[in-house]
């Protein structure tokens, strides 16, 4: 015998209040989903010959098979932060395409700027100090660079940029696209300088005890830009924001270099450097229930209308709502989980739509909650299908 359904039609006692279904079909793409992000996409073709300039400066410097053996080891850390950030990122997914530019700006255009800094420095001054380089240009100028992406993504896809977990999500990701290309450079040289035993000591540093360097100083920029989303400020505003994010970026940055400097690495790391990630995982953690708090009040409004039942809102709100949706789903004739995910995803990005029309940040917000209500209502009717 089958638990019952967690979806039930809404009441026809009183019209939706919020907005008026059309009665139209489905659309075929999202309102102004072709209007926008064109910037990103020039932008994102014009990494392509900075990754040409960046595969010929590691191949010319560090030769082919360093370089090579560089990219399989830092592939390593990347796939475990990736999926990391994937699982932050799974209440109210991202477009894909925002996730693969994020992870390109941090592995091309933040290595490429950084790499032309230091090349402007050398030529003008001549090298800096090592300490002088490592406390101060790499956390100055790589932090910058890589803010320079989140501030991109907020400027040109404002609609999927609803608030702090997008913020840490984006940041997370061109953190971890630094470390990437960085990560080749550290291996290449280490492998060229010391053979396997200081390749796999590197690794060790890099790879098991610091895989989240760069993701957690970026976020730290992501997550003022997410505030600043949150109160629908548009991009020069929410420089009040994104500036002291990046300078907390920028002195985490510094501590963390300064550390291997000036003090004993493996001290400061477990006296400072591991309770701050304890405290990222527990921010995160928080954030991800104001994200459900909101989901169920901002569906509650659609509830109110009779668009959704509370039974329905107490199943998207939540997490093991949603996965006892998804079993009853498979229940059904012909395994319907994908349509149930459909669903979830439809009705939370609904909940998004609602946020930023409340915050007028959106102008297309109305347009996109009516489509997702047409999504919604069609994904009902085909769970509920006999």
């Amino acid at each position: 015998m089958t638990s019952p359904s967690p979806l039930s039609r809404p009441g026809s006692a009183e019209p939706p209040r919020i907005t008026t279904a059309p009665q139209t079909a489905v659309s075929a793409t999202p309102p102004g989903s072709r209007r926008g992000g064109v910037a990103l996409w020039i932008v994102a073709v014009l990494l392509v010959p900075l990754l040409a300039l960046l595969v010929r400066y590691f191949t010319a410097f560090l030769g082919t098979a360093a370089s090579f053996i560089g990219l399989v080891l830092a592939v390593i850390p990347f796939v475990i932060v990736w999926f990391a950030v994937r699982y932050i990122d799974r209440w109210e997914p991202e477009p894909r395409r925002l996730l693969v530019f994020a992870v390109a700006w941090g592995a091309i255009a933040s290595v490429a700027i950084a790499l032309g800094v230091d090349l402007v420095i050398t030529l003008a001054a001549g090298p800096l100090p090592g300490a002088v380089s490592s406390v101060i240009q790499a956390p100055l100028v790589e932090e910058v660079a890589k803010g320079l992406g989140v501030l991109l993504i907020f400027a040109f896809a404002r609609r999927a940029f609803d608030g702090p977990v997008d913020g840490i999500v984006y940041g997370a990701l061109i953190g971890a696209g630094f470390a990437l290309t960085e990560n080749v450079q550290y291996f290449a040289i280490s492998y060229l300088e010391g053979g396997p035993a200081q390749v796999a000591s590197t690794f060790f540093l890099r790879a098991v005890l610091s895989p989240f360097a760069h993701v957690m100083f970026t976020s730290l920029t992501g997550f003022a830009f997410g505030l600043a989303a949150r109160q629908g400020l548009r991009a020069g505003a929410a420089l009040r924001y994104g500036v002291p994010g990046l300078l907390g970026a920028i002195v985490l940055h510094a501590l963390w270099n300064g550390s291997a400097t000036f003090f004993d690495f493996f001290e400061v790391y477990a006296a400072l450097q591991v309770p701050l990630f304890v405290l990222f995982i527990l921010g995160i953690l928080a954030l991800r229930r104001e994200e459900s708090r909101l989901t169920r009040a901002r569906l509650g409004e659609y509830a109110a209308a009779g668009w959704f039942t509370p039974q329905e809102v107490d199943m998207l709100a939540t997490g093991p709502g949603r996965r006892s949706a998804l079993a009853w789903s498979r229940t059904l004739p012909g395994d319907r989980a994908a349509v149930m995910k459909g669903f979830i995803a439809d009705a939370t990005a609904l909940a998004a739509a609602r946020q930023r029309s409340l915050s007028g940040r959106d102008p297309n917000a109305p347009a996109t909650e009516r489509y997702l209500l047409e999504r919604t209502t069609a994904a009902r009717a085909a769970l509920l299908r006999p």
